[in-house]
């Protein structure tokens, strides 16, 4: 028996987001020989569109909601879209860090369809002018604190990210995440006047790699005054991700969760979610998942029809979302320090590959944190891609690889009293290594804050001195 609970994204204000969907479930686990049979199904009714609530009172107010069910053994499963899947996420980090004041209960499925676990680039946008717009029209507000986290680069979905790949794997205590998401936007839902809408790489909202969490954090750091950046990486616990061949973020066509009818390729992939019981049969799923992305990966054209005009060629490459934050080793933020991406033996940025960055967003509450969108394919070399209509024709010819790919970081701070000093990835460690297909790395780059002995010094010269323009001298140890 499963109770299962859903749990919507952002902007939501009427329970007809989940549309056919948990019927549909319903019904497929009544058939003749389902293995799976739903006790009872709960649809979540939180508020996004209020300017003052943050994701902590979300959560706060979900774990008092799931204190009310009565569930059997004490477990649910759920199934979460867009922005209800950091929901769940950052209320199993809120039991697990303070299991005295929250329910004691266990989550043991989640399945989450397109989750925003760093963020979307639409982020910026609803708290703009246009989303306020459009808020007002609704008669509700943006909710700007939801939108702040929702924020590529913001620091809660970072601190919640990063403790996943640094925390312990959820399988081994038996609680199962997948990450599910529609490969390409709905096309009739494309907004011109906002390029992201259609972005490929993206369901329409959110970056194919933004909600996987099979992430990696990469930290460059320098030592004293050394001019090379000793690269450490940490990845995430392997997790359960699926791409879902023609599903968009939303939408009554080809949404992920609103399709109507529902996509059967939702509820397939969903039911096998839910038929996993272990440990063992979560790895099987994981690595099933894995070849049928590779399946995907392998019949990337997709092509547009575009009314009298001709077919509008769309190829799906792989992306990587990388997030860059820039710091030196006592915390302060190198503001205005140059980020460089570097390649081959010259390690020269004048040597990148031509089409390999898609777009770059600084955080608009921390200019420091950067992300980026890359072209994987591009950075890594791919053969030609055949035309599938037409033998014999190629849409694009092969690419071939610009490595080893490294970092530079020329911070503008070079001589006086606090200074940093220009540093660089040593030539054997290939940046693209850390860039998985389809997920996100996270880069802190930590300088050293070179401090010279001109901030403090002493005298016994009892002489008046004005030392309103010290000499820096040595850097202090």
């Amino acid at each position: 028996m499963s109770t299962l609970v859903f749990i919507h994204g952002w902007s939501v204000t009427n329970t007809s987001t989940y549309g056919e969907l948990p019927r549909t479930l319903t019904a497929r686990a009544t058939q003749d020989g389902s293995p799976l049979r739903i006790l009872d199904i709960h649809l979540s009714e939180y508020v996004t569109f209020d300017d003052s609530v943050t994701m902590d009172d979300i959560v706060r107010g979900f774990d008092n909601a799931i204190r009310g069910l009565a569930l059997p053994g004490s477990t649910f499963d759920c199934i979460t879209h867009s922005t209800g899947g950091p929901v769940v996420m950052a209320w199993l980090r809120a039991q697990r860090e303070s299991p005295a004041t929250h329910a004691p209960v266990k989550v043991a499925r989640v399945i989450m369809l397109a989750p925003a676990h760093f963020g979307s680039a639409l982020a910026r946008l609803g708290k703009g002018a246009v989303g306020r717009l459009k808020a007002w029209f609704d008669g509700v507000e943006p909710g700007k604190r939801i939108l702040d986290w929702l924020e590529h680069g913001s620091p809660e979905s970072l601190a919640q990210n990063l403790d996943v790949v640094h925390g312990k794997d959820p399988a081994a205590t038996g609680t199962y995440l997948f990450n599910l998401i529609g490969d390409r936007p709905d096309r009739k839902l494309h907004d011109v006047v906002n390029s992201y809408t259609g972005e490929d790489g993206s369901d329409g909202v959110m970056r194919l790699a933004a909600a996987n969490l099979n992430a990696r954090h990469c930290v460059l750091s320098q030592q004293g005054a050394s001019p090379r950046l000793t690269t450490t990486v940490t990845r995430a616990p392997r997790t359960a991700f699926k791409l879902l061949p023609g599903l968009s973020h939303s939408g009554t066509s080809q949404g992920i969760m609103a399709a109507v009818p529902t996509s059967p390729i939702t509820v397939d992939a969903i039911m096998r979610c839910l038929a996993v019981d272990s440990a063992a049969a979560y790895a099987a799923l994981c690595d099933a998942f894995s070849r049928e992305n590779a399946q995907r990966d392998a019949n990337k054209v997709e092509k547009e029809h575009v009314a009298i005009f001709p077919d509008r060629v769309h190829i799906h490459d792989p992306r990587s979302l990388v997030i860059v934050r820039l710091v030196d080793d006592r915390g302060e933020p190198l503001v205005n320090a140059q980020f460089q991406f570097t390649a081959g033996p010259e390690a020269s940025p004048e040597h990148l590959p031509s089409g390999f960055m898609i777009d770059r967003q600084a955080n608009s509450r921390n200019a420091t944190t950067v992300t980026m969108f890359l072209n994987r394919s591009v950075l890594a070399g791919d053969a030609a891609v055949p035309d599938p209509d037409t033998a014999g024709r190629e849409l694009r010819g092969p690419l071939q690889p610009h490595d080893p790919y490294g970092v530079r970081v020329v911070p503008v701070d070079l001589t006086g009293l606090v200074r940093h000093v220009v540093a660089a990835t040593a030539h054997q460690d290939d940046l693209l290594d850390v860039l998985g297909p389809h997920e996100t790395t996270v880069i802190d780059v930590v300088l050293s804050r070179r401090v010279a002995e001109g901030v403090f010094r002493l005298t016994q010269d009892l002489a008046a001195f004005d030392f309103r323009r010290p000499v820096p001298g040595a850097d202090i140890a």
